[in-house]
């Protein structure tokens, strides 16, 4: 595949489960990698090295991303080491569940910093470039529960709408300008985050799916290489949402 040949992709939150396995959609696509990730070394050495393994070239870092100069200074580097990004994915993102009455600001203002902030900031850092060279994709990953909610999780449903939002407002800004902004909202996909949740959750989310099971990262890596690439150009401001049928929308 070349549908992103000579390209330069960053990706937060890159070394493992969905932001790992859009490193390597895109690598074999034809783009140079730029990842960053969280405590995740071995992770993210194994990322790297196969996307060395296929011919492409790599720099990755350890950051948290709700650390904005950290974040702006990750992008940096790799658009030193690489090149100009071209394309940006927003992947980063943590949870914290709890019943709403027990929630602390502070998990209510985290949620949020590495969320919707990092997108903010990581958006800013490329967008510029991108609109002096009259091209970009940016996409923001948010979530089928943006649309359905969930109990336990209201700060991290937040989050998610607020992404959708976002990307709706910069996309109508940045088409002018040759830049697509657009969005992901993946169902309930077999990551490591996912299989913490245990056997009966499991069994439980997969007999309420039409689908019948859960997603995997390369489902979500199929869709952003499609935004990435040369058949995302007329989507602007979407929001695609591979989930098995847990929403229609």
């Amino acid at each position: 595949m070349t549908e992103l040949s000579g390209q330069v992709a960053i990706i937060t939150g890159g070394s493992r489960g969905i932001g790992a396995a859009i490193a390597l959609a895109f690598a074999r696509a034809g783009a140079d990698i730029a990842f960053c990730h969280l405590d995740d070394e071995a992770g993210a050495t194994e990322t790297a090295a196969a996307i060395t393994a296929l011919g492409r070239r790599v720099h990755h870092a350890a950051l948290d991303v709700a650390d904005s100069p950290a974040l702006r200074g990750f992008i940096g580097a790799a658009e030193a080491a690489l090149g100009p990004a071209d394309i940006l994915v927003t992947n980063a993102g943590i949870n914290i569940r709890g019943p709403f009455e027990s929630l602390a600001e502070a998990d209510f203002r985290r949620i949020l910093d590495v969320h919707v902030m990092h997108t903010v900031i990581a958006a800013q850092a490329v967008y510029p470039g991108m609109v002096a060279r009259k091209r970009g994709r940016i996409i923001t990953i948010s979530s089928q529960l943006a649309f359905k909610g969930s109990a336990g999780i209201v700060p991290y449903c937040a989050a998610k709408g607020a992404i959708l939002s976002f990307t709706r407002a910069l996309s109508l800004e940045a088409a002018p300008h040759g830049v697509r902004v657009n969005s992901i909202a993946p169902g309930p996909i077999d990551t490591a985050l996912t299989q913490a949740r245990g056997a009966a959750w499991r069994a439980a989310i997969e007999a309420s799916l039409p689908a019948g099971q859960l997603g995997v990262p390369e489902d979500i890596a199929a869709t952003a290489l499609l935004l990435a690439g040369p058949g995302g150009h007329f989507y602007v401001g979407a929001c695609l949402s591979p989930n098995g049928g847990d929403v229609m929308h």
